[in-house]
């Protein structure tokens, strides 16, 4: 594959990934896609296959979950590992709000590409719930039931993305984007027993 084709490839890419949070994918064509990335429409089958494997290819390319492996000593620990994956899960949301918005969306409507988008989402939250475990068996972590504390460890994580339903309740200085993580990661930790979090 030519630099060309990895150019107009990765063009392909961000015009989706940028329609798609915008105006979903359903509302999203082709022709649009190809427009924004300047690219003629044939391409889209050419490269991916089709609009469906474009949706997948966002994923393979920019979800940052399949990093996971790069970590895998800090990972092995039950509070260095949940301070990574929270603090990293919240950076993806802000740093990435484009795939983060389709995240949201197609989980939210139950659309046809939810377990493609689940296939991505998975590992990371099994991660958390293995680490869970391991802290509570480990005597570092208490909590009554695994299942009740990995819910509310998601909701916390992924508490800020819907900050705008409760403007009137909260404080806007007091919501700094960097310190949102660090913040986060206290709350769980402390929620979770560990005293000097």
């Amino acid at each position: 594959m030519n630099h060309n084709d990895c150019d107009i490839k990765m063009r392909i890419l961000l015009s989706s990934r940028k329609l798609f949070a915008k105006q979903g994918y359903e509302g999203t064509s082709v022709r649009q896609i190809c427009e924004d990335a300047g690219a003629n429409v044939a391409l889209i089958s050419y490269h991916f296959g089709g609009k469906e494997k474009v949706f997948t290819a966002l994923f393979e390319k920019f979800f940052p979950g399949k990093l996971m492996s790069d970590y895998s000593e800090r990972l092995s620990d039950p509070i260095s590992g949940l301070r990574l994956l929270i603090s990293e899960i919240i950076h993806f949301t802000f740093q990435d709000r484009e795939l983060s918005s389709i995240v949201q969306q197609e989980v939210m409507m139950d659309s046809p590409r939810r377990d493609i988008v689940m296939e991505f989402l998975y590992p990371v939250w099994s991660k958390v719930r293995e680490l869970l475990l391991k802290g509570k068996e480990g005597g570092i972590f208490e909590f009554d039931s695994l299942s009740n504390t990995l819910l509310m460890v998601i909701g916390a994580a992924l508490a800020h993305k819907r900050v705008y339903n409760f403007e009137r309740l909260i404080a806007e200085e007091e919501m700094n984007p960097e310190q949102i993580p660090e913040q986060t990661v206290k709350f769980i930790l402390r929620g979770l027993g560990v005293k000097d979090a």
